[in-house]
């Protein structure tokens, strides 16, 4: 089943999509952001303030969240210890 994270200000991300969530501070990964925008896949979810994390897709999109990297992970890893508990328990 596809879980759902909140990304921040209403925004969700398919969580089984996810292939890292980066910090955007570093020159590379500026530069995939801005590749990403002119090339039409970056999301900006961040609704007009400063981007605190980077999450890739399978598809190549990048997905701009206004959240700090450490926060989504907790909501991915949440997700992923309570489906672990579903599994173990069938």
């Amino acid at each position: 089943m596809n879980r759902l994270i909140n990304v921040g200000f209403g925004n969700v991300v398919n969580s089984n999509k996810i292939v890292s969530i980066i910090s955007p501070d570093a020159a590379p990964v500026k530069r995939m952001v801005q590749t990403a925008k002119d090339t039409g896949l970056a999301i900006d979810a961040t609704c007009g303030r400063r981007t605190k994390a980077v999450i890739v897709t399978d598809s190549g999109h990048l997905i701009l969240s206004s959240l700090l990297p450490d926060t989504i992970t907790a909501r991915v890893n949440i997700y992923y210890d309570e489906n672990q508990d579903i599994n173990t328990n069938k």
